[in-house]
């Protein structure tokens, strides 16, 4: 996969180096030439160029990336790089990062983005997903879908305890994607039994999660298991 990181900070160099220890091909923009530091990352290529103007952009052959990640310390450079790289240059995916969360408002798919990670709030999920057992956390919201990724902790005392995963009744458009189980990442099929403890990760969108919440709690208005 080939990939475009703008801003060449802290956080850009360490999605570049996760990205290339994976094997992606990757190329770093950087409008600061205290920045260019090639030599803390040689498999990666580094541009000296401004992600928000359009002629670098377009010299770069922005058009022919995979993935632009929008990583620079200013959310305004972040917002103006994704809507050039989805409206002018027709990438396929666009990630943001969000460094005040009082804009995250912005990063929609209005301005071209598609994933929008807030630091401060992802944080936080991880902080609630650590401390709470059969609430419903939030993790992260994929713009572009209007979908949410969110995890709820079964209480040791679940009544689901022993029953199938076939057997929820999920709402419409939820899907369960895996189970962590203690050191275990499960992905679930039908027969696979829950336990009390369990770590459920859900892809819903968001009209779905008070829904999703109801099922999970049983007993208390939810949807009943179906037999078998």
């Amino acid at each position: 996969m080939k990939v475009a990181i703008a801003g060449a900070g802290a956080v850009g160099r360490a999605i570049a180096r996760e990205l290339v220890v994976s094997g992606h091909t990757v190329t770093l923009f950087e409008k600061n030439a205290s920045n260019l530091l090639p030599e803390s990352l040689p498999q990666a290529q580094w541009v000296h160029a401004d992600a928000c103007e359009l002629h670098d952009l377009e010299n770069a052959q922005l058009q022919t990336y995979d993935v632009v990640i929008a990583a620079t310390g200013d959310d305004k450079a972040n917002l103006v790089l994704s809507l050039l790289a989805t409206t002018e240059f027709a990438v396929n995916r666009v990630v943001a990062r969000v460094n005040d969360p009082r804009n995250e408002w912005l990063f929609t798919e209005d301005w071209g983005v598609d994933v929008a990670v807030s630091t401060p709030r992802l944080m936080a999920a991880l902080v609630e997903e650590a401390v709470s057992v059969g609430d419903l956390v939030r993790l992260m919201t994929f713009r572009q879908g209007q979908a949410n990724l969110v995890e709820l902790t079964l209480p040791d005392d679940t009544p689901l305890a022993g029953k199938a995963v076939r057997r929820l009744q999920l709402p419409r458009d939820v899907a369960l994607v895996t189970i962590i189980r203690g050191r275990r990442v499960i992905v679930p099929q039908p027969d696979d039994a829950l336990e009390g403890g369990d770590e459920l990760v859900f892809i819903a969108p968001e009209e779905a999660e008070r829904h999703l919440a109801q099922v999970i709690r049983m007993p208390g208005g939810s949807e009943p298991l179906t037999s078998g």
